[in-house]
């Protein structure tokens, strides 16, 4: 009876070291935009929420053309391809190639988590955060949602797609990479600190203070400068 029991306890012991190491899902556009609205809308203007299209027959064919791709060909389901067109790819709760870009997550898109890391880890440390701050004016050190597998390395998490070339100043470039370098095109050479400041990104809002403390990515106080008041 004891052998049993010891081997029933190990086995949960096991299973709950394996729950809390298990990597942070994604949770999908529909989730982030459930408190994060005004971003959303925002966001929905832009290239990122729409570069699932570019995977389709007949769109984009000039681009695809010089990149020595057919521009008929259905690139959907290509792993090659999605895994940049899409969040989560072949990661927990990400995008899984053939199903439904919109669907119930919504992952056939660039979307939030594609460059602030998978939710299913982070989503309640903000919930948890904003309700300490309404309730005691006390602030929460920003680095309990690094340690929940939020991302503050924007930089890092453009390159991984726009730098992800043969020759590629991006370290961590790898295969599959992309076809569309700057020697097929200049419009693909990209620069970080110029492109978060087009309209590729959703609008930014004032931030409440519910966080503080590090990582602080480079570019937030220039968003900041510029910001808009939440709506009420």
């Amino acid at each position: 009876m004891m052998r049993i029991l010891l081997v029933i306890l190990g086995s949960a012991a096991l299973a709950s070291a394996t729950t809390a190491n298990a990597a942070p899902e994604y949770v999908g556009v529909k989730v982030c935009t459930k408190c994060h609205e005004v971003q959303g809308e925002s966001w929905a203007t832009t290239a990122h929420a729409k570069t699932f299209e570019a995977l389709k027959p007949g769109t984009k064919a000039d681009e695809k053309k010089k990149a020595k791709l057919d521009p008929d060909k259905d690139y959907t389901k290509d792993k090659d391809c999605v895994g940049c067109h899409s969040t989560g790819f072949g990661q927990a709760g990400g995008y899984a190639a053939g199903t439904a870009p919109g669907g119930e997550k919504q992952l056939g898109s660039v979307g939030c988590e594609s460059c602030h890391g998978p939710g299913g880890g982070y989503r309640d440390q903000h919930s948890k955060a904003e309700k300490k701050l309404k309730a005691s004016s006390e602030a929460t050190p920003r680095k309990a949602l690094v340690a929940m597998g939020q991302n503050f390395d924007y930089d890092k998490a453009c390159a991984a797609c726009h730098l992800n070339f043969k020759g590629s100043p991006h370290k961590g470039a790898k295969a599959p990479f992309t076809p569309f370098t700057p020697d097929v095109d200049a419009k693909y050479r990209f620069e970080f600190d110029k492109a978060v400041r087009t309209k590729a990104l959703h609008e930014h809002y004032k931030l409440k203070g519910v966080f503080t403390g590090d990582p602080v990515p480079a570019v937030r106080a220039d968003f900041q400068k510029t910001a808009k008041e939440i709506p009420e």
